[in-house]
């Protein structure tokens, strides 16, 4: 019998921080998941906890971990060199070729960032597969601005917008290095030129309360629910269907999910 809760031994080859509680760790892992997915992290003394995959390549994956809970705590006081322990991938990633030949947008709040983030790099090192892209992402602060080299680039090929809440009261050169605005990233939406709404699909993902106003606003432009995908990364533990915590209603999460059609999202009332 296969062992669905024994985790793998992952190297740390690279750890990269993004903001004062962001770190990005880069892990070796032969492992080939889709974008979108998410693995269940592992440390021995401190515990397990899911962590979306923020980028993959050929014998490694990548996690953007906020140090805010035990798991990461213990996490943080890591290095390149040292083991940490991955289950998964896990769920549903979002259905890339659905994409191809389309007008894509995709609105990321805070740390909603990472789990498309390898969407867009797909798409960078792939550019005639879309017809156009729009990348908006929302943050707190300048201070949290997070993959501010990758937005750089991705600037190159794509249009994206940086927005932030409200400045940061005291901030520094590494802070504002990134081009924003201020306010909340639903403003941006009214801007974008959307010729044909047939070939327009859209990615949400943030907090859940940034996900329900920016799926309004695109609604309002007459956007069709079902060209709308959302990410809910919300209370999932054991990954695989069997603790109940991110059931809602009848659905599993982490098994139906993380990633939903707007269709499904909808109804999805926690």
């Amino acid at each position: 019998m296969v062992n669905h809760y024994l985790p793998v031994k992952a190297k740390i080859l690279e750890k990269h921080q993004q903001t004062e509680q962001d770190w990005t760790y880069r892990l070796e892992c032969r492992t080939k998941p889709k974008s979108g997915q998410f693995m269940e992290i592992s440390l021995p003394g401190f515990g397990e906890c899911p962590i979306s995959i923020s980028d993959f390549g050929e014998g490694y994956l990548e996690m953007t971990l906020r140090t805010v809970g035990k798991v990461t705590v213990g996490i943080d006081k890591l290095k390149p060199g040292d083991y940490l322990y991955l289950r998964g991938p896990y769920g549903i990633g979002f259905p890339i070729e659905t994409f191809y030949n389309k007008h894509l947008i995709i609105a990321a709040g805070g740390t909603g960032l990472a789990p498309v983030k390898s969407v867009i790099n797909y798409f960078y090192a792939h550019q005639a597969l879309l017809k156009r892209c729009n990348i908006l992402a929302g943050f707190k602060t300048p201070s949290n601005i997070l993959f501010k080299s990758d937005l750089d680039k991705w600037a190159q090929a794509f249009s994206v917008e940086v927005t932030v809440d409200k400045p940061d009261e005291f901030g520094n050169a590494i802070a504002n290095s990134c081009s924003h605005k201020t306010g909340l990233i639903t403003n941006l939406i009214s801007d974008i030129q959307l010729p044909s709404l047939e070939e327009v699909r859209v990615i949400i993902v943030g907090p859940p309360m940034m996900m329900k106003y920016t799926a309004q606003e695109f609604l309002l432009k007459g956007m069709k629910k079902e060209n709308i995908w959302v990410s809910f990364e919300r209370k999932m533990s054991c990954g695989i269907g069997k603790c109940g915590h991110c059931k809602i209603d009848e659905t599993y999460v982490c098994l139906e999910g993380p990633v939903f059609n707007f269709t499904k999202a909808q109804t999805l009332f926690d």
